[in-house]
């Protein structure tokens, strides 16, 4: 029975205590690559290039000068896994003049009413359901953006300060920070490059575990490895990225863009890998009449799946979305497989909204 009962701990502080066998674990904060906006996850994540707003403090902050509004808002919300987890975000921008904005954005990926049943045995060997409590395991990200255009005409520089705040009920924690750097140029309106360095310097996430001597007794009585404190290092990810936009008449327009995500943390499942780098692309397609209506497709995710014959398969994850705009609102739709499995669609809206400066604001 106590080996039912620890169960879903080891489980969950299992992503915070791999940092024991190396400084750096492979998919270290990887509810940061997850997406925000309807749009961009419509579009297969493909939004390096192109992103113009106030989701670019997350796709690639030098694409947040096109964010020219007094002050630019983005919500989303997701349910993950059947609405076993949410998934949030709220972006802010402002623009401080014809040059430079500034942005803030905030991201949660939690499980909540997680049952603690960990105390569901006394030391006399009684259950008791009054013991059993509830916990959440939530993932916390503060963004700090600032975005500048230079004189080159087109071309824009931006970065991130980044604050994480992880959490496993009052049993784990960690804060870290890092920095994300992004460059963006612009050939007119038909073509765009963007380079964005995600964890330029490297994040760091301290870990510290509270576990009480009852607690330890029960993971030592269970064979399982008392976590200790440590530091988790997040490796840096360069995405490259090229968008192009094409009128067909009246209004109707064609643009597609592709990605290239770049991860230094060794061999991952993707189409292209090497045990130093590996290379993963993804890549999405819009049609729209123009800036009223918009329908998006995308496919990411990319990579081989060993069949029962030992056959190598080649598996996508497909994503679909629309876009309506109206004056100064933006609604977004997008349905993706989250996780490429066929059982595990998840419906994701997102809002936009950009306010000009109040009249009597001097």
């Amino acid at each position: 029975m106590r080996n039912i009962s620890t169960a879903l701990f080891t489980i969950i502080l299992f992503s915070a205590y791999s940092q024991e066998s190396t400084v750096a674990p492979k998919y270290s904060n990887e509810f940061l690559a997850i997406g925000v906006g309807a749009d961009a996850l419509g579009l297969g994540n493909a939004m390096v290039a192109q992103t113009n707003d106030v989701n670019s403090g997350y796709w690639n902050p030098a694409g947040l000068t096109g964010a020219n509004k007094w002050l630019d808002i983005s919500l989303m919300h997701s349910p993950f896994f059947s609405g076993i987890s949410k998934y949030d975000y709220l972006g802010l921008s402002h623009a401080i003049d014809d040059k430079s904005t500034v942005g803030f954005s905030i991201i949660r990926f939690a499980v909540d009413d997680i049952p603690n049943t960990t105390q569901l045995i006394d030391n006399n060997g009684n259950i008791n359901y009054d013991n059993i409590t509830t916990f959440t395991a939530a993932d916390n990200a503060f963004l700090f953006t600032y975005a500048r255009k230079l004189k080159k005409e087109g071309l824009s520089v931006g970065g991130n300060f980044k604050l994480i705040h992880r959490k496993v009920g009052d049993f784990a924690k960690s804060w870290g920070f890092g920095l994300d750097a992004g460059v963006q140029y612009k050939i007119k309106d038909k073509w765009k490059f963007g380079v964005m360095a995600r964890d330029v310097t490297s994040t760091f996430n301290a870990w510290v575990f509270n576990l009480d001597q009852q607690m330890q007794e029960v993971f030592v009585s269970t064979g399982n490895e008392l976590p200790k404190n440590g530091l988790e290092l997040t490796l840096p990810r360069i995405i490259l990225a090229a968008h192009g936009k094409f009128e067909l008449g009246k209004g109707i327009y064609a643009a597609s863009e592709i990605d290239l995500d770049v991860t230094t943390d060794g061999k991952r499942n993707v189409l292209i890998k090497s045990g130093v780098l590996s290379v993963d692309p993804h890549a999405g397609v819009e049609f729209g009449f123009k800036k009223y209506v918009a329908v998006r497709f995308g496919v990411s995710n990319l990579q081989y799946i060993k069949q029962f014959d030992d056959s190598q398969k080649l598996s996508l994850q497909p994503n679909v979305g629309i876009g309506l705009a109206f004056k100064n609102f933006k609604l977004d739709y997008a349905l993706t497989n989250f996780g490429n499995s066929s059982n595990l669609y998840s419906h994701v809206v997102s809002l936009k909204v950009s306010l000009d400066r109040p009249k009597n604001m001097k």
